[in-house]
């Protein structure tokens, strides 16, 4: 079985053929950049925008891909990317233990979105950029863009057919998500990534809430899992483009935008991938059984996903800023009916 520790061990060798790049002149400009994702989904999370951009900058500036925990560890990320060892990311706040007030909101805050477009219309028209772009500022980070990726879904190896199916179950998934999980007795787990597969192989995990069905069939987890719970704590992933402060201040205008327009293109592809790749795999894929929770039980996690906003909110100021901006945003959606939110 084909582990994402070999995809990544593949990748280091793959890597320069793959993102091939013109004879530089001596004054081009040349970035490193990493992604939290493993090689297998990065091909679909980050290479297209890459390759795009290095082809159009072509010798004023190329773009080296690295992939997850290629150069460092990505919880070190953030680290890396403030000193200039790498010079941009690709990752959620949270996975790459950001220092700032608005880390806990990336990656999946519990139902803070119902669908992929909830994430770009809640930064770029309700304000979460300003805020993000406030929070990076002081710490010598540009935030560049954010968007949306897959919902947060349970992939188990027993089913899940009522909360009370959760109580004990070892889960991988992100800091955040864990914390709300484990008030119905879900016991989140911290493994390196490319350890899961074998740790759900071996029974150290029960499950994943990490990614969509998508993901588990792209990265492997199909393979070791065995059903789908088609509720989910999110409706999608918000993770974002960053920077080192200076070296995108030392960009052109012209590149800058350039960079931008390849991670809107970027956002693009993820949009159509995921949503399509959700309903394909539910309905035609043939490793995962779907099971589901019944809506009226459902119904109280739901509630108590508002009673841990307010307990993020209460953490601080900026806190409470972006909890006021997801209430809003979802009120209105809710006051807005079909097609954005179904009663």
């Amino acid at each position: 079985m084909t582990t994402r520790r070999k995809f990544i061990q593949g990748a280091a060798v793959a890597a320069p053929a793959a993102l091939a790049t013109p004879a530089l002149a001596q004054s081009a400009i040349k970035w490193r950049m990493q992604t939290y994702a493993g090689a297998a989904l990065a091909e679909h999370v980050l290479v297209p925008a890459v390759e795009m951009f290095n082809k159009i900058a072509g010798d004023r500036m190329q773009i080296e891909l690295f992939f997850a925990d290629q150069l460092v560890p990505t919880g070190e990320l953030f680290q890396a990317m403030q000193r200039g060892t790498i010079d941009a990311v690709q990752s959620d706040d949270d996975s790459m233990a950001s220092p700032t007030d608005v880390t806990v909101f990336g990656g999946y805050f519990p139902f803070a979105s119902r669908y992929s477009l909830d994430v770009p219309v809640l930064f770029n028209q309700y304000g979460l950029n300003e805020i993000w772009d406030e929070e990076y500022s002081k710490v010598g980070v540009k935030h560049i863009s954010a968007g949306a990726w897959d919902p947060c879904h349970f992939a188990t190896k027993d089913p899940i057919r009522s909360l009370e199916d959760l109580k004990g179950k070892r889960v991988f998934t992100f800091p955040t998500a864990g914390r709300f999980l484990s008030q119905f007795g879900v016991v989140p787990v911290n493994l390196p990534w490319e350890d899961i597969e074998v740790a759900m192989q071996t029974g150290e995990l029960d499950g994943i809430a990490w990614s969509g069905i998508t993901e588990d069939y792209t990265v492997g987890w199909a393979d070791v899992t065995n059903y789908f719970l088609t509720n989910n704590i999110s409706g999608a992933w918000a993770g974002s483009f960053f920077a080192n402060m200076e070296r995108w201040n030392e960009l052109p205008e012209d590149l800058q935008t350039l960079f931008r327009v390849c991670c809107d293109q970027s956002h693009y592809y993820r949009q159509w991938w995921y949503w399509g790749g959700e309903a394909n795999l539910r309905v035609n894929g043939p490793k995962m059984e779907l099971t589901s929770i019944p809506d009226d039980e459902w119904a109280t996690v739901e509630a108590k996903a508002l009673e841990f906003w307010e307990e993020i909110a209460a953490e601080s100021d900026t806190k409470r800023r972006v909890v006021d901006i997801i209430k809003k945003y979802n009120a209105d959606m809710v006051k807005a009916g079909r097609p954005y939110r179904y009663s």
